[in-house]
């Protein structure tokens, strides 16, 4: 996660409320999505963007977690998503997911 968007939603959270913001990642594999988790809860692991030692404690979802799934029309779904969700694993990925929700508490 790149320093801007880390800035964005620090900001974010800030104007909005951490209660009123959530993440929603759609990272490529479950170690990037771990690394992504990790920085909009407690902070990046980096130390070098503006998350830093800030822990903003969003809940985080990945766009292929059929809970999110649910929540898209099925049409806009496959059209945006659904090459991806052939493509990548997304049961490392959903797992990874699930785990850091525990972990990053």
């Amino acid at each position: 996660m790149d320093q801007v968007v880390q800035g964005e939603l620090k900001k974010a959270a800030e104007a909005h409320g951490q209660e009123n913001v959530v993440v929603l990642l759609g990272s490529p594999d479950a170690d990037s999505a771990d690394i992504y988790a990790e920085t909009v809860t407690i902070g990046d692991p980096t130390y070098a963007g503006p998350l830093a030692g800030v822990a903003l404690n969003l809940p985080v979802h990945h766009i292929l977690e059929d809970m999110v799934k649910e929540e898209v029309p099925q049409e806009i779904y496959d059209e945006q998503v659904g090459v991806a969700e052939l493509s990548l694993e997304k049961e490392a990925i959903c797992s990874a997911m699930e785990e850091a929700r525990v972990k990053f508490v």
